[in-house]
């Protein structure tokens, strides 16, 4: 069975792998995703609560890590929100329905911290079965004041976000520095680095589907 659980000190290591074998030649060449959480948890927006791991016996096979983040309303107001991700799952257990659990508790959580919102940048064909949204719905476009396919938003109880448009601005540390990633790499076991997969392809299409608002 399947246990969602706050993930531990002594395992950080652990959901850093399972992160990186989740991603490795996924979405880019390599990973970058097990350093991004490796430094996200001595960021100042890091939520702690929100730091899960999805257990099966004794063995790790998900993790996922969400930051505070804000939208700057078109009004001047700031509306604190919830960034989420990385989230993965272990190759061998995937489609199984673990990281829409983790999905479903992350969302559980956030509602208890006060929270209205979470929103994170990803592939709409998965996201929109989890029950989000496309952020251009709400008029939330990314921090370069542009409609992203990829942006996606949940309200975490009605009208969360009812009124509640304009830019919505993730934390710096998602922008990792790519010698740094190289060499934290280097503590894992060396593994191949694939360049030009489909779904690496569908990625770069995502990010460059943007457009301007009306």
């Amino acid at each position: 069975m399947i246990v969602i659980r706050n993930e531990k000190p002594s395992e950080h290591r652990e959901t850093e792998n399972v992160i990186r074998e989740a991603f490795w030649n996924h979405y880019t060449p390599g990973c970058n995703d097990h350093y991004l959480i490796h430094i996200m948890r001595d960021c100042p927006a890091f939520i702690p609560e929100l730091a899960l791991a999805a257990v099966d016996g004794t063995k790790i096979v998900g993790s996922v890590m969400s930051l505070k983040s804000y939208i700057k309303g078109d009004d001047g107001s700031v509306y604190d929100v919830v960034s989420l991700g990385p989230i993965g799952v272990l190759p061998d257990s995937q489609r199984q329905g673990i990281g829409g659990k983790m999905i479903a508790r992350t969302k559980e959580i956030a509602k208890q911290l006060g929270y209205r919102a979470i929103l994170l940048c990803g592939d709409p064909d998965y996201y929109t079965r989890q029950g989000f949204s496309a952020a251009e719905l709400y008029g939330i476009r990314n921090s370069e004041n542009m409609y992203a396919d990829a942006l996606h938003v949940c309200e975490l109880y009605e009208d969360a976000l009812l009124g509640v448009s304009g830019r919505y601005y993730e934390n710096g540390i998602y922008d990792v520095d790519a010698a740094e990633v190289e060499q934290f790499d280097k503590l894992f076991p060396p593994r191949e680095i694939v360049k030009g997969t489909p779904t690496q392809r569908k990625y770069e299409w995502m990010v460059r589907s943007v457009k301007a608002p009306c």
